[in-house]
């Protein structure tokens, strides 16, 4: 299949509102290329970036998206334009706001990352395994063998590495987890290996589903958690003990109209994928629907928040 790589340079503000626009375009796939995370990478020796320098101008993030080559893509590609200049009527800098599109084939962006994606002990327990790499792992090590394919979710990302780190502390023996936006299916297996005992993962998009499918069997947890297509929460049945919500701010603030219906009393929101400047909207937002913010972490830029609803379990 052939697929549109559309590219954006902007701001550091407008990088999750980009994202959205992307998202709500049917987009399969984001990559946000932020030179300030880059360059912490570089700093931290954990990647293999011996070959790329150091980014000077840290102020523009490039966005990517990928769409099908179809008889939609014109009318997507002029909507995305109209919405990222309407950013302006919203007090948000859109930044250069040069926007190309290239097309590509479908094992070019599935494939190219591998280069730099490599085992890494992301918790305190927990190691992130590529499955064409080998590990000898320590008896402690809760070890994720990962081929993210076409999905979001690699663990090397803040978002994903803070939930992750979360979860080793969140997660008890049997709880019900619903992992919305579950992408490459990282962060429900991670909870099944913690010791969850039923897990519900939903996303959007069918290709982040079907490589989330081969992940999960990849690492046998398959009989903990269950697949399924659905906008947020609306097609999920029950109540869990924890929702996983690694997604973006404005998602994060439509979910908490529907987590009295789907979140036990007690129950906890680990929410992940907010830009450190979105994090009192998300605040907000909670506080109004009666939560409760137990805990802030931030990490280059973006924050991973604890969110509990009142009540005893």
């Amino acid at each position: 299949m052939k697929w549109a790589e559309v590219s954006i340079t902007t701001s550091h503000e407008a990088t999750e509102f980009i994202a959205e626009i992307f998202h709500d375009l049917g987009a399969s796939g984001v990559v946000i290329e932020d030179p300030e995370l880059v360059n912490s990478y570089i700093h931290s020796g954990q990647w293999d970036y011996t070959d790329i320098p150091e980014a000077e101008n840290t102020e523009v993030v490039t966005v990517k998206a990928y769409l099908p080559v179809d008889e939609e893509l014109d009318e997507k590609l002029r909507s995305f334009e109209r919405e990222v200049n309407a950013l302006a009527g919203h007090n948000v800098d859109k930044g250069p706001g040069a926007i190309s599109c290239n097309e590509i084939q479908d094992e070019d962006w599935a494939e190219n990352w591998k280069q730099y994606f490599h085992t890494e002990k992301v918790g305190d327990i927990t190691v992130i395994k590529p499955t064409w790499e080998e590990y000898e792992a320590s008896p402690d090590d809760v070890v994720i063998e990962l081929d993210p394919g076409e999905a979001f979710g690699t663990g090397n990302h803040p978002t994903t590495a803070m939930c992750i780190r979360e979860l080793e502390t969140l997660v008890k023996g049997g709880m019900t987890v619903f992992d919305v936006g579950t992408g490459s299916g990282i962060l429900s297996i991670a909870a099944a290996k913690l010791g969850a005992g039923k897990i519900t993962a939903v996303d959007y998009d069918r290709t982040a589903l079907k490589v989330a499918k081969e992940n999960i069997e990849q690492n046998h947890a398959e009989d903990v958690i269950t697949l399924g297509q659905s906008d947020i929460l609306k097609q999920v049945e029950g109540r869990a003990d924890l929702v996983i919500a690694n997604i973006i701010a404005d998602i994060i603030i439509r979910l908490f109209d529907e987590l009295e219906d789907h979140l036990n009393p007690g129950g906890t929101l680990l929410a992940s994928g907010i830009i450190a400047d979105r994090i009192g909207d998300v605040t907000g937002a909670a506080l109004a629907h009666g939560f409760t913010i137990d805990k802030v972490v931030e990490m280059s830029g973006w924050a991973a928040m604890v969110i509990h609803t009142g009540g005893k379990k």
